[in-house]
């Protein structure tokens, strides 16, 4: 009986060990940042200027290009 305790544990094991390094790392290993708390943020990367995509052929027109070429 208790050879079937272990396999039907371990999924829950699992869980609560990544569970915990979770709380680790979230809790204990983030440390205060240096910067301070009203300093300005990086300007939001934008692109210069917005591109034109070429406008794609229909799909009838392209299939009938391909059959013509055959």
């Amino acid at each position: 009986m208790y050879v079937l305790i272990v396999p039907a544990s371990t999924p829950f094991v699992l869980l609560a060990a990544v569970m915990g390094l979770s709380w680790w790392e979230d809790r204990i290993l983030s440390a205060p940042s240096a910067e301070p708390v009203n300093a300005p943020a990086e300007a939001p990367l934008a692109p210069a200027a917005s591109a034109q995509l070429a406008e794609l052929p229909f799909v009838e027109t392209a299939l009938t290009r391909e059959a013509a070429g055959r």
